[in-house]
């Protein structure tokens, strides 16, 4: 009994899923290929790229996705992630799996017009594929993410939010404010008489 108990444990931990990890950067390599210089590379070009235009793309290169085919765990990584602008939903995900060889384009809904699988299968095939061929794994990362930005450039999409914080505020406090001015005109009024106190309100 203990033997059957151990087999059927050893066997369910083979198809295990593998684990989703955390997003802490647009460029996340759990393989050790890219240096730190290439990876900071990466993150700059998708930082003014999403400062630019609003929509955001990452990178995820894993040494494999077995048991599952890339198509679900990169399904899987975008639930996670949620890259992309609420309710804009323009994201994109570049999920390779180095030592299965397989490659994914996830995309979120605002880009599917422009970055769609046709679009997606054809950066993969084409640019990104064969400098991985010959062991360019950044080269081909970068021709690949290079694509996909020239390609979403052309899709309309919201402009990104360039106001400081406190600019963002300020339609908050107007009914504050709004509110701040009829009361102490109605003071001024009573203190100084109609008259005056409408014109140390603005004509109120």
């Amino acid at each position: 009994m203990i033997r059957a108990v151990f087999l059927l444990f050893v066997g369910s931990a083979g198809w295990a899923q593998v684990a989703v990890p955390p997003l802490t950067a647009r460029v996340t390599d759990l393989t050790g290929t890219l240096s730190r210089e290439q990876q900071a590379g990466l993150e700059r070009m998708l930082q003014e790229f999403e400062g630019r235009k609003g929509a955001q793309l990452a990178v995820l290169m894993v040494p494999s996705t077995k048991p599952e085919q890339i198509e679900q765990y990169a399904l899987r990584v975008a639930e996670q992630w949620k890259v992309g602008r609420k309710k804009v939903d323009d994201g994109a995900i570049l999920v390779v799996a180095k030592d299965d060889r397989a490659l994914r384009i996830e995309v979120g809904y605002g880009l599917e017009g422009a970055l769609n699988d046709a679009t997606a299968a054809g950066i993969i095939r084409e640019v990104i594929v064969p400098r991985f061929r010959e062991g360019d794994f950044y080269g081909g990362t970068n021709a690949g993410l290079d694509r996909m930005i020239r390609v979403i450039d052309g899709e309309p999409l919201p402009e990104p939010s360039r106001g400081p914080p406190a600019a963002e505020g300020m339609g908050q406090l107007l009914p504050v404010l709004l509110v701040g001015a009829l009361v102490g005109g109605a003071i001024l009024r009573g203190v100084l008489g109609r008259f005056l106190g409408a014109a140390a309100t603005g004509g109120g």
